[in-house]
């Protein structure tokens, strides 16, 4: 995962609930100025075996935050909260 970016969204081809989530990601991004990165679980069994059937997945600072659908209210509440 590249440093700068808190964010990545596990998916694969063909599902629509990850383009959903890309456009959410988007909005959620353009408000707090993060990045996100993609992650395609095709051809890495790792991910396919942790996430294969619940995707998209979102990860917050490489730690599992929702699927299926993004929670843009949440995801931006914890993005900007000040971590303790």
């Amino acid at each position: 995962m590249s440093s700068d970016a808190r964010l990545t969204l596990i998916t694969r081809p063909g599902c629509h609930l990850c383009e959903d989530a890309k456009e959410a990601l988007d909005r959620v991004v353009a408000v707090t100025g993060d990045r996100w990165i993609e992650k395609d679980v095709t051809g890495d069994l790792e991910l396919e075996r942790e996430y294969g059937d619940r995707l998209p997945v979102v990860l917050l600072d490489g730690k599992e935050h929702g699927y299926w659908r993004v929670e843009e209210e949440r995801l931006l509440r914890d993005l900007t909260t000040p971590q303790l």
